[in-house]
């Protein structure tokens, strides 16, 4: 079957994107493709859920307010349509419109993602992680993915009987690696020295997946701990021969809003881009949120991100320069190019003079290579 790429984004990212298409067609995955916007209210009773908090929004021709989407998982969500014991494995590409992390200015942000909503069980999670995994491995092969489980801190969490505002502060200096904040919280709160002990302890422990996994044992208190770090070992017993096993990671500072999400998560980094260009994890709790009682897992890879470090890094745009006069015979010249594309070589036809273009090779129609 031919595959229609009409609508993909040309730029840095073009391959990793056709890549990603691919691989995720050939795991079961189906395009979804949303509209440019949603109704409003949306958004707006999930702000939280969204990377920012402004929305781009204008009022149609009914008086209805709608809003450019921010987002694809949330549509994803809103529109999911099980049929008895059928799974939903969508993928999609799309731009979602949203503040610049540098938070000064809107940005049309382009992401690939996939969805999965339906019962999830350890083969549904291994298969999400892995395909995760592969896609960064088709933006670089020196990446890193970092996975923690929601159920590990928010069962130790448990035990402290701390209010949710003390809940949620900690959850964020978790997230900044805060040691320091979170033994100060501890101490105002008169949290037991046992839990407070723990709790310190946490933001430390990450690395290696298997050695993790046992320093993580010592910090576990209760049923709900324990059953996320069985989890964690079942997923590390699938994935410890697979390819993607060396540059997974576990992080226990990886948190998210535990309103929406619940379970594993996830974030992946590719070398050369200071921030993570892969977020995911499990979304139950949003699907209960927005009225259907289902499981739902899925990842997003923010593309834009490899425009703005990979912009100039490629090493050339054509691997032919293939250079022609006047005095040469057009079709001569075109047939020739032919035949270079037919070895497997990209090729750029121009007339001879100053270019810009970075070629692996440069060939003269009526002469042989030269030097670039």
């Amino acid at each position: 079957m031919k595959k229609d790429y009409s609508d993909i984004f040309f730029g840095t990212g073009e391959k990793a994107i056709l890549d990603m298409r691919s691989l995720y067609e050939s795991y079961g995955y189906k395009k979804y493709k949303m509209r440019k916007f949603e109704e409003y209210d949306l958004y707006l009773e999930n702000k939280s859920f969204l990377a920012g908090e402004s929305i781009i929004t204008f009022t149609d021709l009914n008086g209805k307010l709608l809003a450019l989407k921010p987002d694809v998982t949330l549509s994803i969500a809103k529109n999911a349509k099980l049929k008895g014991h059928d799974a939903q494995k969508l993928y999609y590409t799309e731009n979602v419109y949203r503040e610049s992390r540098a938070g000064n200015e809107y940005k049309e942000i382009m992401q690939v993602g996939l969805e999965y909503i339906g019962k999830i069980d350890l083969c549904v999670l291994c298969e999400v992680i892995s395909l995760a995994a592969k896609s960064l491995h088709t933006i670089s092969a020196n990446y890193v993915m970092d996975i923690s489980h929601l159920g590990f801190a928010s069962g130790l969490l448990d035990e402290t009987e701390l209010k949710q505002s003390a809940k949620t502060e900690v959850l964020k200096m978790l997230s900044q690696k805060d040691a320091h904040s979170i033994a100060a919280l501890c101490e105002r709160e008169n949290v037991k020295a046992e839990l407070s002990e723990k709790l310190i302890a946490l933001p430390s422990v990450y690395g290696n997946f298997k050695e993790t996994l046992r320093k993580a044992e010592k910090l576990v208190v209760n049923d709900k701990m324990r059953e996320a770090l069985s989890e964690l070992y079942g997923i590390y017993g699938v994935l410890k021969n697979e390819k993607p096993a060396k540059n997974l990671r576990l992080d226990f500072s990886i948190t998210n809003d535990l309103s929406y999400y619940n379970g594993i998560i996830f974030q992946g980094f590719v070398d050369g881009v200071p921030c993570d260009i892969l977020s995911g994890g499990r979304y139950d709790n949003l699907m209960q949120k927005l009225g259907t009682p289902a499981e739902a897992i899925g990842f997003a890879v923010y593309i834009d991100l490899l425009e703005r470090y990979f912009k100039d890094s490629a090493e050339t745009d054509v691997d032919v320069l293939l250079t022609y006069s006047d005095k040469d015979d057009t079709a001569a010249v075109l047939k020739e190019a032919d035949k270079i594309r037919k070895s497997g070589k990209s090729v750029r036809v121009q007339k001879s003079g100053d270019t810009k273009i970075k070629y692996g090779e440069k060939i003269t129609f009526e002469g042989g290579a030269e030097n670039a």
